[in-house]
């Protein structure tokens, strides 16, 4: 079992910037996969960003890319997204989720654990 605490949302104008952090505990970690999903009102969860067990392949959604970045520190048990120039539009609920198997995932149904989301606002 393996629980996932989101940080580091909050409210912040166009072209300003926000780290994202999920904390991971209750299991091995560094062996999971991780991505950030975002979710925004009466539209579908989408994934943004993953990142594989090790820290050495990442993938971006071709909305976010060249904006966000995923890394992780497997020591602390952490996952982050560094979001700059953020857009109205980046606007939604954010997600960290888990998936037992190490390699990257896209399908919100590839992941096995989520947490409870921190909300992300992108005035104009």
């Amino acid at each position: 079992q393996v629980q996932l605490v989101e940080s580091g949302g909050g409210l912040v104008q166009a072209g300003g910037s926000l780290r994202l952090s999920c904390a991971a505990s209750g299991a091995t970690f560094s062996s999971y996969a991780m991505g950030w999903f975002r979710q925004a009102p009466g539209k579908e969860r989408e994934l943004t960003a993953a990142i594989n067990w090790f820290g050495s392949r990442t993938y971006y959604a071709d909305s976010v890319k060249g904006r966000f970045t995923i890394s992780r520190d497997n020591a602390k048990n952490t996952v982050y997204l560094q979001m700059n120039s953020l857009k109205p539009e980046d606007t939604a609920v954010y997600y960290c989720a888990a998936a037992v198997v190490g390699g990257i995932r896209t399908a919100p149904n590839d992941y096995n654990y989520w947490g409870q989301g921190t909300q992300v606002t992108v005035s104009s």
